[in-house]
């Protein structure tokens, strides 16, 4: 069982930016698959970006371009780099392990990192 530590979240103002980073226990974790979710108010949780332990990337249409997904596998972290925040990006950021292509999420929710956008 991976456990998940999300954190870097934060208030900014619109066109800013912003670092998450997700770090993970357990020895499996370099070969997982990991994906970033988000859920804002009323709307339900989507992947924002997804990452594999091989280093392909996937990334949702509304932040292509604009957020980029990384890993370390050294230090069992993920990031996160957000640019250009739109107020729109405003929500509850988790990372989780994904299913390879689909990256539906796979494992349990940690507490989430929230990230509010000012306009």
């Amino acid at each position: 069982q991976v456990r998940l530590v999300e954190s870097g979240g934060g208030l900014v103002q619109a066109g800013g930016s912003l670092r998450l980073s997700c770090t993970a226990s357990g020895s499996a974790y370099s070969f997982s698959t990991m994906g970033w979710y988000r859920q804002a108010p009323g709307k339900q949780r989507e992947l924002v970006a997804g990452i594999t332990g091989g280093g392909r990337t996937k990334y949702g249409d509304s932040v292509l371009g604009r957020f980029t997904i990384s890993r370390d596998n050294a230090k069992n972290t993920v990031y996160l780099q957000m640019n250009s925040l739109k107020p729109e990006d405003t929500a509850v950021y988790y990372c989780n392990t994904a299913l390879f292509p689909s990256y539906f999420p796979s494992g349990s929710w940690g507490q989430g990192t929230q990230v509010t956008v000012s306009s």
